[in-house]
């Protein structure tokens, strides 16, 4: 599996946890429990974005130009957290592989505006925070 599915993995999980209001953690185990691969890498990125998932909210809500995190369609919403977590948290990840990666995500598997509007997220947040 290449990074690119282990992201996908980990926006699963999370995605499944938002939809259902559990936690990412026990959303993993019980894909565990089913026998469903999870990588290493997927599995880090759940834990930290669950472990700084009050951080990560701030800031999309501070970002995210009139839209606050809860009106953020989930599958959005999910996928910012995950570019988030790696542009401000994940040392192994360039900044421009976080976002292009994120951007990638919400073309494949959101609406059709979900691509400008996690680039633009993501671009506000890199450049403010000082990582761009």
């Amino acid at each position: 599996m290449t990074r690119r599915d282990d992201r996908r993995v980990a926006i699963d999980i999370l995605y499944q946890a938002d939809i259902t209001d559990a936690s990412p953690i026990a959303v993993l185990a019980d894909w565990r429990g089913a026998d469903r691969d999870v990588p290493p890498f997927a599995e880090q990125l759940v834990a930290g974005v669950t472990e700084r998932l009050p951080d990560i909210d701030l800031l999309l809500e501070t970002h995210a130009e009139e839209w606050t995190v809860i009106r953020m369609a989930v599958l959005d919403r999910t996928i910012l957290r995950v570019g988030v977590y790696e542009l401000l948290w994940s040392d192994e990840v360039p900044t421009s592989v976080a976002i292009s990666e994120a951007v990638e995500a919400a073309d494949e598997l959101s609406a059709e505006d979900a691509k400008r509007f996690v680039n633009g997220v993501l671009g506000r947040i890199a450049r403010e925070e000082g990582v761009a």
